[in-house]
């Protein structure tokens, strides 16, 4: 009963902080899974890349009621990431799971700096064929290897790479993130990692559901304050990570 009440708390914050941020969620489920549930890293990884399409698609299909997607750079972005996704996934099963930990920690204070230290991408860049391929490119692998979406890199990056404007940039990188995790996931299909479906059920299903309330909360709260304080979360998950690899 414990572990089903975790997994509902952990799924509703990965849901609220996906459908308000388009980033956050994701980077925030293989610790939930790994040191809430029991999971190990490739199980954790595996799991999360079901748990990010399932509640992605969900926050997906909000931003779009809304207007807020724009399919054709979203699946432009996509494109070039989907080899290196397939590729990562293939690798990262044969890595020791103290070399994944410790990647997705390091990760994770990454992602949990830029989210608490850089403000909302207001302006766009030049448009780069280039630069957009790169970027796909580097987001494709990150998510086939450690399992992440990967929002808080698409993000910016669709704003400041394809002229994306920041009020469709969030519901964008929901599609691209879904892309990515799906190539990710089939490359994973043949190996022989056993996933405990009991927890990780409750876990979308209550991810689900924060998605929805997190569309509603980024329509309520400035996207800066929101950024800090899931940053700030992740921050703290992130240095206990690295904390437990490292001693």
């Amino acid at each position: 009963m414990t572990a089903l009440l975790l997994a509902l708390a952990a799924g509703a914050l990965v849901g609220l902080a996906l459908g308000s941020l388009g980033a956050g969620g994701s980077i925030l489920t293989v610790p939930a899974l790994i040191y809430l549930l029991g999971f190990t890293p490739a199980e954790a990884t595996t799991a999360s890349l079901i748990i990010v399409i399932v509640t992605s698609l969900t926050a997906l299909v909000a931003h779009a009621r809304a207007g807020a997607v724009r399919w054709r750079a979203g699946l432009l972005f996509a494109a070039a990431g989907l080899l290196p996704a397939a590729a990562a996934g293939l690798l990262s099963v044969h890595i020791p799971a103290i070399v994944l930990t410790l990647a997705f920690a390091v990760l994770a204070v990454l992602a949990a700096l830029r989210m608490v230290r850089r403000r909302t991408p207001q302006g766009a860049g030049t448009v780069s064929a280039g630069r957009a391929a790169g970027a796909g490119a580097g987001l494709g692998a990150i998510t086939g290897f450690l399992g992440v979406g990967g929002g808080f890199l698409a993000v910016p990056a669709l704003v400041g790479v394809l002229a994306v404007p920041m009020s469709a940039a969030v519901g964008t990188s929901l599609l691209v993130i879904i892309a990515n995790a799906l190539v990710a996931l089939t490359a994973r299909a043949a190996t022989a990692v056993t996933l405990d479906w009991v927890l990780i059920v409750p876990f979308i299903a209550a991810a689900v559901l924060g998605a929805w309330d997190g569309k509603r909360l980024a329509a309520k709260v400035s996207p800066n304050t929101l950024q800090r304080v899931f940053g700030s979360l992740l921050l703290a998950v992130a240095v206990t990570m690295a904390a437990g690899v490292v001693l």
